[in-house]
């Protein structure tokens, strides 16, 4: 793969950051501030699988549209910085509140890795594309 990203790529990637971000917005804004962190959580790992889905269906098959809506759409709509903001901002709020605070972080990490696990499986079922489940590094 080029370590060089054509103009339109850069521009179908930025775009559809803007539709991710802005669907993630949508749904978050209603959202009471108290349960903003576990809002989060569900975003992301609904993102995670979405993910999945979008590398394990389309592959190396269609490069673009893999950039709109993985690195684009998927990569606008999750948000890492909200998530360490939220478990940060939760255990300051309350240094007790450390046991719900790791069982908020162990959720993101472990919950998201396995949404993209199914999302990936999913996905190649969708394409009808056997076999094994692509390097990691190949799914940004």
């Amino acid at each position: 793969m080029s370590s060089v990203v054509s103009v339109r790529t850069l521009g179908l990637v930025i775009a559809g950051g803007a539709v991710g971000a802005l669907a993630r917005e949508m749904l978050l804004v209603p959202v009471d501030a108290r349960s903003l962190p576990w809002a989060t959580l569900a975003v992301n790992i609904a993102g995670s699988l979405l993910l999945g889905v979008v590398v394990g269906w389309l592959d190396d098959r269609h490069p673009q549209a893999r950039a709109f809506l993985g690195t684009g759409v998927m990569g606008g709509f999750t948000t890492y910085s909200a998530f360490a903001v939220a478990s940060a901002a939760f255990i300051g709020a309350d240094p007790g509140a450390l046991g719900p605070a790791a069982l908020l972080i162990a959720a993101s990490v472990l919950g998201g890795i396995l949404a993209a696990f199914v999302g990936l499986v999913i996905g190649r079922r969708i394409a009808d594309v056997p076999g094994e489940l692509e390097d990691p590094e190949d799914a940004r």
